[in-house]
This record gives structure tokens, sequence and C-alpha cells, in this order.
């Protein structure tokens, strides 16, 4: 897959260098969710049978970041684990484009015609609730009628689980109370963050259960203040452990900056600088204070006991 970043109006040089015959998927798809995927599938499936290359089309920063407003609180995916998925997924190009205040303003007349039609789109591939251009007046039924009938368009009905829709911002909403399991079931896949291993107190150690403090690489969405289950892959290879996401009350009076780390079983090496993808399997507990260190080692141990029984259930 290419990756490929525009900016907007595009310049001739950049047309001259992106414009194909194409089927693009057009969307934020920041979690690309088992309904982001339903779309960007029907690119994919659209575009083999055509045979013509599938991309997809992003905007980056989110649109509420730039706008500063609504429930955003950092990304599902970011966009190198944006990325990571799409090219599992067989996408050819992905085109990041950057949405600043000016973009914002671009009507959707002009974001079909400026935007898409020089890109040789021939058919344009999004979700029902679709919106594009200034303030949203844009929606998908209107591409094909902006385009003059030149671009075909395919709108993919909502996907429903259990009879509820899946929605990016019910993913944040499910991870800010914990609820991985739900997570997981929408997104279809565990939540995943990746970081760092940066040097910590070393507290962990002295207690008997030396953790990794990750600090993460994006700006990604924190899943509640808790103790969890998880699989981190270092270098190719899989390890179960647990994480704590919280400012541990037990030693910390006045933090609001939550920091993770994580406990590996069965793991010696060093891992400082290293990069680890955390995924995340289920909610252990809450975050709490303890009276004592003797009372948060037990505790641990019952944690680290708990994860072991939740991803040994979950192979």
């Amino acid at each position: 897959m290419e990756t490929i970043h525009l900016t907007y109006p595009l310049t001739a040089e950049t047309i001259a260098d992106t414009a194909r015959p194409q089927i693009l998927a057009i969307g934020q798809f920041d979690g690309l969710h088992l309904g982001h995927a339903s779309v960007i599938e029907t690119a994919i499936r659209l575009a083999a049978e055509a045979g013509l290359p599938s991309a997809v089309m992003s905007f980056h920063p989110h649109p509420k970041e730039v706008m500063k407003k609504g429930d955003y609180e950092g990304y599902l995916t970011p966009p190198e684990e944006k990325e990571r998925i799409l090219r599992g997924m067989g996408v050819d190009y992905l085109y990041v484009v950057e949405f600043n205040d000016a973009f914002s303003r671009v009507s959707p007349l002009n974001f079909v015609c400026g935007m898409l039609l020089p890109l040789q789109i021939q058919t344009a591939v999004v979700g029902f609730d679709f919106r594009f251009g200034y303030r949203g007046e844009g929606h998908a039924s209107m591409l094909r009628e902006l385009s003059e009938d030149s671009l075909e368009v395919n709108i993919v009905p909502p996907f429903l689980i259990e009879g509820e829709k899946v929605s990016s911002s019910d993913i944040r909403k499910a991870l800010q109370e914990g609820n991985v399991r739900l997570v997981e079931r929408w997104l279809g896949r565990p939540y995943a963050m990746k970081g760092t291993v940066m040097h910590g107190e070393k507290r962990g150690r002295k207690l008997g259960f030396p953790t990794a403090n990750l600090q993460l690489d994006e700006h990604f969405v924190l899943p509640a203040k808790g103790v969890y289950a998880v699989r981190a892959n270092y270098g190719g290879t899989a390890l179960s452990g647990v994480m704590n996401v919280g400012v541990k009350p037990t030693f910390h009076d006045n933090v609001s900056r939550p920091s993770l780390e994580v406990h590996l079983f069965d793991f010696n090496g060093q891992l400082y600088g290293e990069s680890l993808l955390v995924e995340v399997i289920d909610f252990i507990r809450e975050e709490r204070k303890f009276n004592g260190i003797d009372e948060l080692i037990a505790q641990i141990t019952r944690d680290a006991e708990t994860a072991k029984q939740l991803l040994s259930s979950s192979d």
C-alpha cells in the first residue's frame, strides 16, 4: 500500500502523480471498526471486479480536533495504526488529506470538482451517514449530482450488531467506561495502543512485578482507569500480561495524567527504548488506593492470576 498526503487545492504536479482510474472509499474511519470495514471492503471488491486499484481517503487531523468541538479525546486509530490495518486489508492507496481551517470551508461542490474528479475517481464508496464540505452540507446522495453524473456512488448501509449501529463515538464511550469486550466486538479485533518503553519509577521491580512504563507514540483514546488483561507484541512475539492505566493513588496524590504500566508474564528481558503494541483484552478492576505495600502486592498477585485466566479463556 502506498500512502499519499494531499492538501487542497491539488497542484498540477500532485494530479499528474496521483490521478488514475480507481475505486475510492471516503471517510474519517477513526477506529476502522466493522462498519468502516464494510465500506472499505466494498471498495476493494468493486475495484477487483473492475480491474482497478482500490483506495481510501481519510483526513488528518481529526475534524473535531481542528474545529475544537464534540467529544474528541484522541484517536482510536492514529495515522500509523490506521495505515497498519489498511495495509493488512489489501488497500492499494491511502490518501491522507490535510484537514485545516481552510479545508473545513471548502464547499461540497469544490470538494467533488477540486478533489475527487481530478484524481479520476470512478466510484466513490461511502457510508450511509457520510457528510462532506462546509458545515457538513454535502451528503452521500449529492456526490453523483455534483459531479454531473460522472461519478458513480455506492452507499453502504449501517452495520448493525444485535440491532445496534456500530459507531466510533459509541466505541469511545465504551472504552472510557472500561467495556473493552464491547469495543473488541465492534472493532472486530482487540483495541490496541502502541508506545515506547521508557524509564519509570522502577517501583514495580521492588514489589516483585517489574513493569514496562509505556509512553504512547500517538494520541490514542485511553481506556478507563483500572487494571486490564493484555497481550503485547514485541518483535513479532505475543506476550501475555496485565496493565494498569491510572495515577497510582497508593503512591501519589493530585496526579491527573494517567500512566500505562505493563507487567509481562514470564519475561525477563530488557525493554527500555523498545516498541510495544499492546492489545487490551479484558477489564479486571478499577484503580484504587491501598492501605499499604503488602495489601497492594496481594492485589497485584490476584490481578495477575485473573489476567492469566481471562487470557487463557480468550485464546
